[in-house]
């Protein structure tokens, strides 16, 4: 096939970890022998308003080579607060990218908002388009961005779509308004380089100390994933030996440093930064849970690769992180985004945690090979309904 992506979140210089588990899929498919190009259209914004990460965007090269990927970056015209009107200058840009070269078999929507805008226009060529959706790019857009109208219309005129956890996938279901239409396709997870392994000797390579446990955050720090919960359930319920790193980036650094300073725990807790991807494998191994307090998610890959490294999993409910949990939903899982109700579970889990081998196990199925087959099929039923 040959395949046509278009995406708002795909890494590149100077952000090499943003959308990195969009690039793991499309290599994949590539490498099952797939023609793969992508389009990651870039905002343009007038001079007066162009603030905060504007000025990393503008270094994106407009083309690129990753992985033997050809990626093009056109640019658009992004207005602040226009939210439908900056979906449909992406999806233009996008189209003409797309369209520039050889006609693609089909294209995915690779993280439905705004690249979900592109069906229409797909449509009127009769080429085929699966929409794919990640988590808040459905469920923020067709919730508090209040856009479910315009994602809703999109969704229909694509007539295909997918997502990476249940939860999602009838939400989809929902807007694009045909039950059982979408299809379930989860990110997979690298059972080869995730895996249990010696926690002291990553303690070791990561210069942490041996004795004490470690909670692990790993998330963007933004208001979606709290990590102010996630640090305030730490030091509720961890013991005092304990210590906590959190792994990211984001606007919320300094109230989150600021936090840490009021509460007294620069001792305890650390701010880690961005870890490159092949990195968190030693990260996950040496620690002893991982916590994940976000509002939203689609399947979350730090939940995939914790289990994968045999460490328990402590989730606030949202999206399809339970469906990872299996036995281990009713300890692992919390319907209550309460401190100190968080705590009491997170010292549960320290002091009589699962063991590794069965965390691993609920999500033993979940490989690359099985997720890209599940895409394969989802591709290829999207280019037969075209041409029935």
């Amino acid at each position: 096939m040959r395949v046509g992506v278009l995406t708002s979140l795909y890494p590149g210089p100077p952000r090499p970890f943003e959308g990195v588990f969009a690039e793991r899929r499309w290599l994949g498919m590539a490498a099952r022998g797939h023609d793969v190009f992508v389009t990651h259209p870039l905002p343009l914004t007038p001079g007066p308003l162009a603030t905060g990460g504007w000025a990393e965007i503008r270094r994106m090269p407009r083309r690129e080579l990753r992985g033997g990927l050809p990626i093009d970056r056109p640019r658009y015209l992004h207005l602040p607060g226009r939210a439908r009107w900056n979906a449909r200058a992406f999806a233009r840009a996008g189209l003409h990218s797309l369209l520039s070269g050889a006609r693609p078999d089909v294209v995915v929507a690779d993280y439905a908002w705004p690249a979900a805008a592109i069906a229409p226009g797909l449509r009127r060529r009769a080429i085929p388009c699966v929409i794919s959706g990640r988590g808040s790019d459905v469920l923020q857009v067709a919730g508090e961005a209040g856009l479910g109208a315009a994602l809703s219309g999109y969704l229909r005129a694509a007539g295909n779509w997918c997502a990476v956890s249940q939860d999602l996938v009838d939400a989809m279901d929902r807007l694009g308004g045909v039950p059982g239409r979408g299809v379930l396709v989860p990110n997979g997870v690298d059972l080869e380089a995730f895996e249990i392994g010696d926690r002291d000797a990553a303690r070791r390579a990561l210069d942490l100390p041996r004795e004490r446990a470690l909670v692990l955050v790993v998330g963007h720090w933004i208001p979606r994933k709290d990590p102010l919960l996630a640090l305030e359930a730490f030091l509720a319920g961890a013991p005092d030996d304990a210590h906590c790193a959190l792994l990211g980036r984001g606007p919320l650094e300094a109230e989150l440093r600021a936090r840490i300073a009021e509460r007294g725990a620069g001792e305890r807790v650390r701010l880690v930064g961005e870890v490159e991807p092949e990195r968190l494998a030693s990260w996950y191994t040496a620690s002893d849970l991982v916590l994940l307090t976000s509002r939203r998610e689609g399947r979350p890959n730090v939940v995939l690769e914790a289990l994968a490294s045999g460490r328990p999993v402590l989730a606030t409910e949202a999206g399809g992180t339970g469906e990872l949990l299996g036995a281990f939903r009713e300890r692992c899982l919390s319907s209550r985004r309460e401190a100190a109700h968080l705590g009491a579970m997170l010292a549960e889990l320290l002091a009589r945690p699962p063991a590794p081998a069965e965390l691993r196990a609920c999500v033993a199925e979940l490989s690359w090979e099985r997720s890209l087959a599940t895409l394969e099929a989802c591709l290829r039923t999207a280019i037969e309904g075209v041409a029935a």
